[in-house]
């Protein structure tokens, strides 16, 4: 988070002389310095300093002066500071977070003297690649007085927040930001960073990220920055990051009060003001002390339309490790997204669909409880009695949560579409193309698509699956690909982020691309449509990968950039769910179905695509 550096060639004078007479110790040399520089008061603006990292970082400060912001008493226990008396250097920060490890005892408008030791803490640890937040740990705490006015606060707003989201990281050092000096009138990370642990404010503010089970939310201050056509914020490109974004946060004693619930599209108005943090999970965050008030907007979910007579529907959905240990009202309404919102597509892959028992790690890796009980929900909500295809993974060998055994799902409507039987593969056998009567077929249907390959390790395979529409062949592919867990975050120390995560589904989407390719050399105008959870953007090397030498298209590019996302994460709504279909499908209506990912109330954290086509 906010860390420092000497911010003028006095100061780390001053503290240079500081220190080695004694005086941030507290030494009895400091009392020797009277009249010399070095009995100087060292100031929040002098820890906090021009970089990230405070330049006193490791050193006993003495009496630092600040007025309290905010007080926590939960999770990372302390208290926020801040000097009314400012200097001139706009990198600089006047305030900083003091760490108490349990129950601060002081109230918001005391003025403070705080001896203690300046740190640098990561929230998430050092490999999360976060930044750091400089704080004074281990203090001894003096108040001086009670109920003193608050420094104004800072107002955060679209004409302060700079356009350009971060420098490059320095090469030297590993491609971190760390060591960069403060530019916080070009880079909207510096900007924040040169406000960390101060007092701060927004005004009415649009929600782009959805109130979370964590009492969080986001808004941007910039109400004109790459708007979805829903209200969020769109994340079109790795060079457009949304600096206008903010994260919302509580402080007590409004913990004790419901945190307010907001959708996508809906204003947070009125004031919100607190101090600013760094958050784990999310970067800058206002902590606030006062909290607007949530205006709802109109926001709904979306029911896509239905399918003709003569087009074959086919859609994807992740359905958040769904397992019969999960409530009814979870299937019911799964069910009813199902029947009402997508139409009862004919072809329906299902991605997290989990064993018999869950999360309970005991070898079980049949899902034949799960799959009833979802089909069966279908049925009763007015849906289609649909039949399923899938293979049992290896137990603990897919990823996902442990014991769960996740896996893709096929439901198919049978007065609709037929499945093909083949020989069905197991676990750890690969399905293959074959030419059968001039046209491809598979050797395995349902099948895996290359399961020893090692891009599959700790991951879900691909299912293939081969269907017949009004006589045509129609290949399908669900896929679940590997997660972004591990993956640095926007606001990481390093920029750009290490994005650790995609070199497996690199791997991953060439294996997929080589099999349709497979199909498509023994039948170049083979239906192929790989569909499911890629787990990436449209733009991304996974999407140019699965697209490469012209065997699929991504269909959601098809959309208007406002429409296009089917994941809301930190802000920014983004792509991570796609169908793709191969050249031999000429001409295709498609809709990302927005019934989840915007709003607080959510059956799962994804959207389902759909898309329509007439083979």
């Amino acid at each position: 988070m906010r860390s420092s550096h000497p911010r003028s060639a006095a100061v780390a004078a001053l503290v240079a002389t500081a220190l080695a007479t004694g005086l941030l110790a507290g030494s009895a040399s400091a009392d020797a310095a009277e009249g010399s520089a070095a009995a100087e008061t060292v100031r929040i603006h002098d820890i906090q300093g021009t970089t990230r990292i405070s330049p006193l970082a490791g050193k006993q400060v003495t009496d630092v002066e600040g007025i309290v912001t905010g007080v926590r008493t939960y999770g990372s226990r302390g208290f926020w500071i801040q000097d009314p008396d400012a200097d001139d250097d706009a990198a600089t920060s006047e305030g900083v977070f003091v760490f108490t490890g349990s129950a601060p005892t002081v109230a918001v408008g005391d003025a403070v003297k705080v001896s203690g030791t300046v740190g640098e803490y990561i929230p998430g640890g050092a490999a999360s690649g976060n930044q750091s937040v400089t704080q004074i740990a281990k203090p001894a705490v003096t108040v001086v007085s009670s109920g003193n006015a608050l420094p104004a606060a800072t107002a955060v707003n679209e004409y302060t927040v700079p356009a350009e989201y971060t420098p490059a990281g320095d090469p030297a050092a590993g491609g971190s930001i760390n060591g960069l000096t403060l530019d916080p009138s070009r880079y909207a990370l510096d900007y924040f960073e040169s406000l960390e642990g101060m007092d701060v404010r927004i005004g009415t503010s649009r929600v782009v990220g959805a109130t979370d089970p964590y009492a969080e939310l986001w808004v941007t201050v910039k109400g004109w920055e790459n708007t979805a056509k829903r209200g969020g914020t769109l994340y079109g490109s790795y060079e457009s990051q949304n600096t206008g974004r903010l994260q919302i946060q509580q402080l007590a004693p409004l913990a004790q009060q419901p945190f307010p619930v907001a959708n996508v599209g809906d204003k947070l108005t009125g004031t919100t003001e607190g101090p600013l943090d760094f958050n784990q999970f999310g970067g800058y965050t206002l902590v606030a002390r006062s909290l607007g008030t949530v205006k709802a907007g109109t926001l709904a979910p979306e029911k896509t339309k239905a399918q003709a007579a003569n087009e074959l529907a086919v859609a994807t959905y992740n359905v958040e490790n769904l397992d019969p240990t999960d409530p009814q009202e979870k299937f019911d309404a799964l069910a009813k997204a199902v029947v009402e919102n997508l139409a009862s597509p004919d072809i329906l892959a299902l991605e997290e669909i989990q064993d018999d028992n869950g999360a309970k790690n005991d070898g079980t890796v049949s899902a034949e409880q799960t799959l009833v009980k979802f089909t069966t929900a279908i049925a009763a909500a007015g849906g289609p009695a649909y039949q399923w295809r899938s293979i049992n993974p290896e137990d603990k060998k897919d990823g996902g949560e442990p014991g769960g055994n996740i896996r893709q799902v096929f439901l198919f409507n049978p007065a609709r579409v037929s499945f093909t039987e083949r020989a069905p593969g197991d676990a750890v056998t690969a399905t293959g193309v074959v030419k059968e009567k001039g046209k491809a077929a598979l050797t395995h249907s349902p099948g895996r698509i290359d399961p020893a390959n090692p891009a599959w390790a700790d991951s879900r395979k691909p299912l293939a699956g081969e269907f017949t529409f009004r006589g045509k062949t129609v290949f399908v592919i669900a896929n679940h690909f590997g997660s972004k867990g591990g993956d640095e975050g926007l606001a990481s120390h390093h920029q750009p982020p290490v994005r650790s995560s995609e070199a497996k589904r690199l791997l991953q989407a060439q294996a997929v691309n080589g099999f349709v390719k497979d199909i498509l050399a023994v039948d170049k105008n083979a239906i192929v449509l790989a569909v499911g959870d890629i787990n990436d953007f449209e733009f991304s090397g996974t999407a140019q990968a699965l697209e490469d030498g012209g065997a699929l298209y991504s269909a959601i590019k098809s959309l208007p950039k406002a429409e296009r996302y089917s994941y809301v994460y930190q802000g920014n709504a983004q792509v991570l769910d796609q169908i793709l279909t191969s050249p031999g499908i000429k001409s295709f209506t498609y809709d990302s179905v927005h019934i989840n990912a915007e709003f607080a109330a959510q059956n799962s954290d994804h959207d389902p695509q759909v898309l329509r086509l007439r083979p």
